[in-house]
């Protein structure tokens, strides 16, 4: 073949496809495909179609680059070549209609970021590594393959926890473990139980100080030591702070644990809280709050520190938004499914759980639990309870934090929001569900399981989000009455402070402050609707809280299922008794606290993947700011004339 008679243009194009043609197939064995490229005569363009089917093709299609250049395809476009098409391309060739015919050879493309579970390897050494199902799920223990923290995609990507310091508040760590040791955070480690800087467990003989130190080796155990399994972090710090072993808690020990050295630890790890017993009602007190507060405002050089919340095992007995801890908006609270995607049978539910990560409480497999380092240098395969899924939670938040330092507390929480996955988790009771702004959630899971490859991903590129406002949108305050077989529906109009600076418009919590009592509280029920018609269950009923007399006092009922929501219209609360018994209470006050920011948060992040929820959210953002801009003009036109 000749390419004298070409354009210059065509030429260069079909040199350069025969270069690397020739050079694909020196290095390699090509597949030889039914598919050619053929240029044609000046004159012969629109017989391409009839000159494809005499030659035993399908039909042609013209390409838009180069001069005459046609895609000559078969009917069946997974074929391989056979002698017979061989035959129609050697007749082609001879063609006076034809120029040139270029073979095109077959070669392998691989999706990015789309695996198969079996294609995943990462060397390991240690022992435990393969039995560690909610790092990398093949289907260990009977579980559901590519149902785990996705971390293999955030080590791929360079990310193992290299400069973050995760403290594990509990009940001291075995920091003489051989998979703690080299990655023990001394300096920013210390005892409240006893006042020093050692905060090594208390024997007993039923290892029941054990707890903590399994924690520390979800998030930190080191790698390819052979010595029991590998943290989500591997690389990660971690800190032991001893808080949990006295007779009793007081709120001085707890404000000192959550605001030590706020400046050195970045992420602060509770796998506890008030008695999970269904009926207790308790939260942090004065100094704590405050700690809290300046930990948020004050930690990280003023970025944040990251608290991470276990949600409770109190089961579909108890209800966490009854946990002042884990309800918070300072902390991130995490629940947990086992590794077939069901709940466990401790799980609580709540509005404020924000996602979830991975436990066991169901299966009696004994390698389904979470494998981790244990008392005096040893592993256990039976670490469980939302205590394991809160450190996990805490491994994947360091990956990030590496991946991106300037991360803010509340850029974490948007985070979580945005790369929580659904996976294949479902529970029984509860459904998914779409808040107003198209994010899907669950009540038990909230917005889904942490998804660390996701999350490094976005996280690498974030902008910090817009400055948050406060706006209280309404009170209530007058006695309304409840009796069974009835519901009270209050409602609260507001602006969402609109005019005021602290206007809010882009919801991230929101807070039902609301004292209520009844002759049996554990039969109360109260859920609140937004503007945007997304139902949150402030409470569902508890079976075995008998109180008649305390009931809730200013408590703080929060949801996170409003993110992204604009707040302005009118909220409705509905509050009533679910029981066979007769019941009757009143309901003294409900104060509704909106809090987010006045301009869009996602509206400025770089979007890679057009699937996705920061995808859909910002699209949803831009139309809004549209439709507000256009009805802006019109106003400011219409008050002119």
């Amino acid at each position: 073949m000749t390419i004298g008679s070409l354009t210059h243009g065509t030429a260069v194009v079909l040199i350069l496809l025969k270069a690397l043609f020739l050079a694909t197939h020196a290095t390699e064995d090509g597949i030889f495909t039914n598919h050619l490229l053929v240029q044609l005569h000046e004159g012969a363009h629109d017989e391409a179609h009839q000159l494809a089917t005499e030659h035993g093709f399908h039909s042609a299609r013209k390409l838009p680059f180069g001069e005459g250049l046609f895609h000559f395809y078969p009917q069946n476009t997974h074929q391989r070549r056979s002698k017979r098409s061989l035959r129609h391309r050697q007749h082609l060739e001879k063609d006076r209609r034809v120029k040139n015919v270029l073979d095109q050879e077959g070669f392998g493309r691989q999706k990015r970021g789309y695996r198969s579970i079996d294609e995943i390897y990462i060397k390991m050494t240690d022992p435990l590594f393969s039995k560690q199902w909610y790092l990398i799920n093949t289907g260990q223990a009977d579980g559901t393959p590519g149902l785990d923290l996705n971390v293999a995609e955030a080590w791929g990507l360079g990310y193992t926890g290299r400069g973050i310091t995760i403290a594990i508040m509990d009940d001291g760590i075995d920091y003489l473990h051989p998979d703690l040791a080299s990655n023990y955070n001394a300096e920013a480690s210390f005892d409240f139980s006893s006042n020093d800087p050692y905060p090594y467990p208390r024997y007993t003989n039923d290892w029941f100080n054990s707890h903590g130190t399994r924690c520390a080796g979800e998030v930190s155990a080191a790698a390819n030591n052979n010595i029991c399994g590998v943290g989500v972090a591997y690389n990660s710090k971690v800190a032991g702070i001893r808080m949990l072993d006295q007779p009793f808690m007081t709120d001085i020990i707890e404000a000192s644990s959550i605001s030590h050295m706020p400046q050195v630890i970045d992420i602060y790890s509770a796998s506890w809280g008030p008695t999970d017993d269904g009926k207790t009602v308790d939260g942090p007190r004065e100094l704590t709050l405050q700690a809290m507060a300046d930990g948020v405002n004050k930690g990280r050089g003023g970025k944040g520190s990251i608290y991470v919340w276990a949600s409770g095992d109190g089961g579909s007995y108890d209800d966490c938004n009854c946990d002042g801890y884990a309800s918070s908006m300072w902390t991130i609270s995490i629940n947990s499914a086992i590794n077939d995607g069901r709940t466990a049978l401790y799980d609580e539910s709540c509005s404020s759980t924000l996602a979830s990560t991975f436990s066991n409480g169901r299966k009696r497999n004994p390698e389904a639990g979470v494998a981790t380092t244990d008392l005096y240098g040893n592993c256990t395969l039976r670490h469980s309870g939302t205590s394991a899924a809160a450190p996990e939670a805490a491994g994947v938040f360091a990956l990030a934090l590496e991946a991106n330092p300037n991360l803010t507390w509340r850029d974490m929480q948007h985070l979580s929001v945005l790369t929580s996955k659904r996976n294949q988790l479902h529970d029984e009771v509860h459904q998914w569900r779409r808040n107003g702004v198209g994010l899907e959630f669950n009540h038990l899971f909230g917005y889904g399981v942490l998804d660390a490859g996701s999350m490094v991903k976005m996280a690498k590129e974030w902008k910090t989000v817009p400055e948050r406002f406060h706006c209280v949108a309404g009170s209530l305050q007058d006695v309304h009455k409840i009796q069974s077989g009835g519901k009270l529906i209050l409602t609260i109009s507001t602006d969402s402070c609109h005019g005021k600076d602290n206007f809010v418009r882009y919801l991230e919590h929101v807070q039902a402050v609301v004292t209520v009592n009844g002759s049996r509280r554990g039969d109360l029920n109260i859920n609140m609707t937004s503007p945007m018609g997304t139902k949150s269950i402030l409470l569902s009923c508890r079976p075995r809280d008998d109180d008649a007399k305390v009931g809730f006092d200013k408590w703080p009922f929060m949801t996170t299922h409003t993110w992204g929501e604009d707040p302005r219209g009118t909220w409705v609360l509905e509050v009533g008794f679910q029981g066979d018994e007769p019941q009757r209470g009143a309901l003294k006050e409900w104060t509704l606290m909106l809090h987010g920011t006045q301009s869009a948060p996602y509206i400025d992040q770089i979007v890679r993947n057009y699937q996705s929820k920061l995808a859909m959210s910002k699209k949803e953002e831009l139309e809004e700011e549209l439709d507000e801009a256009v009805e802006r003009s019109l106003k400011s036109l219409l008050s002119k004339n």
